[in-house]
């Protein structure tokens, strides 16, 4: 029983820091997406291909989360947008702690959106909120069609999916439509992009997708 407070009390801290946060970025006007998916899904690539897109339209930041390293960071680089890297030591997920001070790294007020690369992980993280507006799942096909199934409370949580590696599929014993149907009846309202990173597959509606999510309350 014991456990179970403390458990308890460490969601409610790292609630109450996260809603701390969401005040942070409204008072700068900025919005805050959290990408969450397993290790070598593409969250990254996917960064790298939206920063190419639009660094010249929005003001973006990047907050990377990993274990160690900081070679997702030196990926960013080269966009010139204000990237800090977190690395959490060995922990599974960002929390809302560690988020507030990669914050305090960033000049909120000279940017429009926040993106946050967080630890690859399909559950610890989803406890975890951040402060962000909307999570973004990203899940690779060669992971399986099982995923969603089994891990769903990311895909309650996201408001999108991108299904990267799409180009894979050929070759991975993977029914696409069996997955998409199981998130489906996890999450209805989720919208699902199928994507391909490498081949550029998709990626137009991923970027209609974040110009739509991005202009919904500038509107």
């Amino acid at each position: 029983m014991t456990e179970i407070k403390v458990v308890q009390g460490i969601l409610k801290a790292n609630d109450a820091l996260a809603e701390a946060n969401a005040r942070r970025f409204a008072e700068h006007g900025v919005r805050a997406l959290n990408f969450i998916s397993s290790p070598g899904a593409g969250k990254t690539t996917l960064l790298e291909r939206t920063l190419g897109r639009f660094k010249d339209s929005w003001r973006i930041g990047v907050v990377e989360g990993d274990i160690a390293t900081t070679r997702d960071a030196e990926r960013i680089q080269p966009f010139g947008v204000p990237v800090v890297q977190i690395n959490t030591q060995g922990g599974c997920h960002l929390d809302a702690s560690m988020v507030a001070r990669a914050l305090d790294a960033l000049p909120l007020d000279a940017l429009d959106v926040v993106f946050i690369e967080n630890v690859g992980n399909l559950v610890c993280p989803v406890s975890y909120r951040l402060g962000e507006e909307a999570v973004v799942a990203v899940l690779s096909i060669a992971e399986g069609q099982d995923k969603p199934a089994k891990y769903p409370a990311l895909f309650r949580r996201a408001e999108a999916m991108v299904l990267n590696k799409l180009d894979l599929a050929p070759y991975c014993d993977v029914d696409v439509e069996t997955l998409i149907a199981d998130t489906r009846r996890i999450n209805p309202k989720l919208e699902i992009i199928r994507a391909s990173c490498r081949t550029g597959e998709g990626l137009e509606a991923w970027y209609a997708w974040l110009e739509r999510w991005l202009g919904r309350k500038e509107a």
